[in-house]
């Protein structure tokens, strides 16, 4: 539930995080560009002019149409966010309830007379049945959860974004966001009392900084590389 609850944060930021990719990956061009000394097109100022005015206006044509995309995309996503924001309160309702009944069942534990264990048992059924449906529900989302990471949150491939940067800084071997979560919440599990996870040369760095950004993970507060699974209370 609390990385179902983090869905709609990471897909609002996910663009960001490739548009930033994309900067950097134009800021080394330009400065390339910078280096080189282009032939003149021509020397009228007339000429120049005409051509910068029309390039101008083809940026902005690209960049009205990427405004549109972007503006479409998060009403798209303020939809899906009042869809889970709503399945979340049911949820949470459901289990209110639950805990409700298993508290009035424990206080009444010791009036339970032997007439009344046969009605019991059924209730005790039903709860288990709902405990059970809620824990193949839980196992459902996550595995949802896990699909949309895999489809969203990629590793970079040689073809796409990553391959503009320098060969030598891009790690040997990289793991998924999945393996990143899961190996966070592994150890807030197996060691709550010492939850930091060591970052080295396999987490992509982009993923580190999309966690931080959404408030999933935060820095050991002496050591920068380290850091450790935020942990919600309902």
């Amino acid at each position: 539930m609390l990385l179902l609850g983090t869905e709609t944060l990471l897909k609002s930021n996910a663009k960001l995080s490739m548009l930033m990719t994309r900067v950097r990956a134009l800021s080394v061009e330009f400065r390339q560009w910078q280096t080189r000394c282009p032939e003149l097109i021509s020397t009228n100022p007339d000429v120049l002019v005409k051509l910068g005015k029309q390039e101008l206006q083809k940026v902005e044509n690209d960049l009205k149409m990427m405004l549109s995309t972007v503006a479409s995309k998060n009403r798209r996503l303020e939809e899906d966010l009042k869809r889970e924001q709503q399945w979340l309160e049911d949820q949470e309702q459901i289990l209110h309830v639950l805990n409700r009944i298993e508290h009035e069942i424990k206080a009444q534990d010791e009036e339970i007379s032997q007439e009344s264990i046969s009605s019991k048992k059924e209730l005790l059924c039903e709860l288990q049945n709902k405990m059970l449906q809620l824990k193949t529900s839980k196992k459902d989302l996550l595995n949802t959860l896990h699909k949309f990471i895999e489809e969203h949150f990629p590793l970079p491939r040689k073809d796409g974004i990553a391959a503009n940067k320098n060969p030598s800084e891009q790690p040997a071997e990289l793991i998924t966001l999945n393996e990143i979560i899961e190996i966070l919440v592994s150890k807030l599990t197996d060691t709550p009392h010492e939850p930091y996870v060591t970052i080295n040369d396999s987490f992509w760095v982009p993923y580190i900084e999309l966690l931080l950004r959404c408030g999933i993970v935060l820095r050991h507060p002496e050591d920068p590389k380290r850091i450790r699974l935020e942990a919600f209370h309902i």
